[in-house]
C-alpha cells in the first residue's frame, strides 16, 4: 500500500547565490542543550559552544536549508528545544530537524514550532529530496529503524526515483572506529542499505550521533557524520574518551548533476573548557 507523503513533504526554492544551481545545506548536531542556560556536557557550557557556531553561521554562510540532526537537547526538556527553535528561527533559513537518543520526540514536535523551522520529513528542491529518518529507540542509547520509518524511506524513493536523495539520521548506520560508539550505532543496519540498494539515486547519508568528523564513499554515495556543536569524542577510541578536537558543523553543497561536496567547519568558542576525567555522558 503506497503511503500517502503529502503531510510528510515540503517543497522548497533554493536561494542561495553561491554556484550555479547548488543547493547549499548546513548541518549541526548533537547539540546537547539544557533546561538550565548553565548546563554542562563533560564540563562545557552546550549553549555557549553552540552559540559560537550560530555567530559563525550568521557572519559567514548563506545556506537554503538547516538540518538538525539529534540529540538536541540533554535532558529533553520543552525549554531547551524552545530556545532551541526561536535561536534557529532567527537565522531566516528553513530548517528541520530530527529525534536522537537522548531527545524525547513527542515534546520536541510540540516544542520545535517556529518560524523558519519545520517538522516535515521530506523536503524537495530543485532536483533533490532530503529524507529525514527517525533513529531513536526510547530509553535506548541505540538506533533502530522501524519498519514504518524503512517503509517511508522506500516510499519517498519509490515516489521520486528521477531525483537525487539525501538521506540524514541521527545513528552512524556503519562502523566508524571506535569499539564503544561502534556498539551503539544503528542496529539494524543492514535493512537500512537494503532499501537504499533498490534505489541507486541515493547520494548521500549524513548523521551525529559520533561526535567526531567521519567520511566514506560508497560508490557513487557519499557516507559522512558531523562533529557536535559542544564536546568531541575521540576518533578511533576503544572506550569513552573525550576529544581535544573543537566543536563545529557541516557544509554540503548538493550538485545539481547529483555530486555531493562537502567540508567540516570548527569554531572555538571563547570558553573552551572540558573536563577530560569525566569517563562517560
Amino acid at each position: 500500500m503506497k503511503l500517502n507523503l503529502e503531510n510528510a513533504t515540503y517543497q522548497l526554492s533554493p536561494v542561495s547565490t553561491r554556484g550555479a544551481n547548488a543547493i547549499e545545506l548546513l548541518q549541526i548536531t548533537d547539540t546537547h542543550l539544557f533546561k538550565n542556560p548553565q548546563g554542562k556536557l563533560l564540563g562545557l557550557n552546550t549553549r555557549q559552544s553552540y552559540q559560537a557556531i550560530l555567530d559563525a553561521i550568521k557572519n559567514s554562510e548563506q545556506p537554503d536549508i538547516i538540518l538538525a540532526t539529534g540529540d538536541l537537547a540533554q535532558d529533553a526538556s520543552s525549554e531547551a528545544y524552545h530556545y532551541l527553535s526561536s535561536s534557529l528561527s532567527d537565522l531566516n533559513t528553513p530548517t528541520f530537524w530530527l529525534p536522537g537518543n537522548h531527545d524525547e520526540p513527542r515534546v520536541m514536535s510540540q516544542s520545535m514550532v517556529n518560524k523558519n523551522v519545520y517538522s516535515q520529513k521530506r523536503i524537495l528542491i530543485q532536483n533533490w529530496q532530503i529524507i529525514l529518518l527517525d533513529t531513536s529507540v526510547k530509553g535506548k542509547v541505540f538506533g533502530k529503524l522501524s519498519s514504518e520509518q524503512l517503509d517511508f524511506l522506500h516510499a519517498c524513493l519509490s515516489d521520486k526515483k528521477d531525483r537525487f536523495a539525501l538521506i540524514a539520521l541521527h545513528h552512524q548506520p556503519l562502523n566508524v572506529g571506535s569499539q564503544w560508539l561502534d556498539k551503539i550505532g544503528l542496529k539494524n543496519s543492514a535493512e537500512f542499505f537494503a532499501v537504499m540498494a533498490r534505489h541507486p539515486q541515493v547520494r548521500g547519508v549524513m548523521w551525529g550521533h559520533v561526535h567526531q568528523e567521519f567520511d566514506y564513499d560508497m560508490g557513487a554515495t557519499k557516507l559522512f557524520s558531523t562533529p557536535s556543536t559542544c564536546v568531541q569524542f575521540q576518533p578511533e577510541s576503544e572506550d569513552f574518551e573525550a576529544g581535544m578536537q573543537d566543536p563545529g558543523y557541516r557544509r554540503v553543497s548538493l550538485k545539481p548533476e547529483g555530486t555531493i561536496e562537502t567540508e567540516v567547519v570548527h569554531i572555538r568558542p571563547l570558553e573552551f573548557k572540558v573536563d577530560y576525567s569525566i569517563r562517560g555522558y
